[in-house]
C-alpha cells in the first residue's frame, strides 16, 4: 500500500522536516502507546485499512533513508499541512507538499524499487496489484482558501471556481502518479470541515457546523467524482473507486449516539471554545472518555471515529465506497 495526503494520514514524516505542524509528543499517541507522528490518539484510517486488508503498516518515507528494504511493506509519503496547491499551509513551516510526494515516489520506482525488485516487469506488476490511497484537499481549505489574512485564493476565486481548480490540477498529479506505475487507486473525498472544532471556534459557533465551510467542500466533492469517472476511462488498466466520507461524518456528528458517540463538537485534547481554538499541546491531559469523543484534538478525528470511517470503505460489503469498495479494489 502506497499512502499519499495530509495529516489525516501522516504516520510521521512530519517528524523529520522543521515545521510546526507535528504530532511526536504527548498525549498524541496516548492509546498507540507512544507517540508516532500519527494526528491522532491511537490508530489512523489507513492503519485500519492496512488492519483490514492483512498488510503491514507502510512506514513514513523519511523514515527509510538507510532502511530500503522496508519499502516492499510499502510507503506513507503523506505530510501534515499539505495540499493539492503548492502554497497550501507554508504558514506551517515545511511539509512534504502533494506534488513534492509524487516526486519522492517517482524516486522510490526509479532508484530504490530496483535495488529490491531488479526485474522491469516485476516491479510494473508490483506496482500494478498494490493499492495507492489519496486524500488530500482538506488543507486546501481550512490552511489556505478560508484563511484571507494568509492567502489572496479567497479573492481570486469564487468557491466554485476554487473547486475546479482544486479538482483540475489533482487529476493532473493523479496522471503522473499513474505514469509512474500506480494502477489501482482509491481517492478519498474531504469531510465536513465546517463541523471540526477548529472551524467552530473560529466562527464563534458551538452548537451547529459552519455552513459555508461545508459547502465549499460539498462543491469539491461534486466535481472529484466526474473527474474519477473521467479518469477511468481515459487510462487503460487504472481503478479509480471514490471515497465519500463527508456523509458517514456527517451523519456520526449529527447522531453521534448512533455510533457509539456522546461528544460531537469538542476536541478531546484541545483549547478554548470547543478545544478548537488551540489544539493539543505537549504533556496536555486530554479527556479521559476518548471513545466517547469523535474529534481527538483541533483537527482529527479519534481513533474510534478512524475505525469507523474505515470500516465504512473497508470491509467487503461497505457501502461509502464507489464503485467498489477498498476490499475489492485491493484484492483485484
Amino acid at each position: 500500500m502506497f499512502i499519499f495526503g495530509d495529516s489525516l494520514i501522516d504516520n510521521g514524516n512530519n517528524d523529520y522536516i522543521p515545521s510546526i505542524a507535528r504530532a511526536d509528543y504527548y498525549p498524541y499517541g496516548i492509546d498507540f502507546g507512544m507517540p508516532t507522528g500519527r494526528f491522532c490518539n491511537g490508530l489512523i484510517v489507513t492503519d485500519y485499512a492496512a488492519m483490514r486488508l492483512g498488510l503491514p503498516f507502510p512506514p513514513p518515507y523519511l523514515s527509510l533513508a538507510s532502511q530500503t528494504a522496508m519499502m516492499l511493506r510499502g510507503v506513507n509519503y503523506a505530510s501534515a499541512a499539505a495540499g493539492i496547491l503548492d502554497e497550501t499551509g507554508r504558514h506551517y513551516g515545511s511539509r512534504i507538499t502533494f506534488n513534492r510526494q509524487i516526486e519522492l515516489f517517482a524516486l522510490t520506482v526509479r532508484l530504490q524499487l530496483p535495488l529490491l525488485i531488479p526485474d522491469p516487469v516485476a516491479l510494473t506488476q508490483h506496482l500494478a496489484s498494490s493499492l495507492f490511497v489519496i486524500n488530500i484537499g482538506s488543507n486546501d481549505y481550512i490552511n489556505n482558501y478560508l484563511l484571507p489574512d494568509l492567502y489572496s485564493s479567497s479573492r481570486a476565486y469564487s468557491g466554485e471556481e476554487f473547486a475546479k481548480l482544486l479538482v483540475r490540477n489533482l487529476a493532473q498529479q493523479l496522471m503522473r502518479m499513474y505514469n509512474i506505475g500506480a494502477r489501482k487507486m482509491l481517492l478519498v473525498g474531504i469531510g465536513p470541515l465546517g463541523c471540526i472544532p477548529s472551524q467552530l471556534a473560529m466562527n464563534n459557533i458551538t452548537t451547529r457546523c459552519v455552513e459555508r465551510a461545508n459547502e465549499l467542500v460539498k462543491q469539491f466533492n461534486q466535481y472529484l467524482m466526474p473527474a474519477m469517472i473521467k479518469l477511468n476511462s481515459t487510462l487503460p488498466g487504472s481503478f479509480f473507486v471514490y471515497h465519500n466520507i463527508y456523509d458517514t461524518f456527517s451523519d456520526m456528528i449529527q447522531n453521534p449516539s448512533k455510533y457509539g458517540f456522546s461528544i460531537s463538537n469538542q476536541a478531546c485534547c484541545g483549547n478554548g471554545r470547543n478545544g478548537g481554538q488551540l489544539s493539543c499541546l505537549p504533556l496536555q491531559r486530554p479527556c479521559t472518555t476518548r471513545d466517547q469523543y469523535i474529534f481527538w484534538d483541533s483537527f482529527h478525528p479519534t481513533q474510534a471515529a478512524n475505525a469507523i470511517i474505515a470500516d465504512k470503505c473497508y470491509s467487503g460489503t461497505a457501502r461509502d465506497c464507489f464503485p467498489i469498495s477498498g476490499y475489492r479494489l485491493a484484492e483485484m
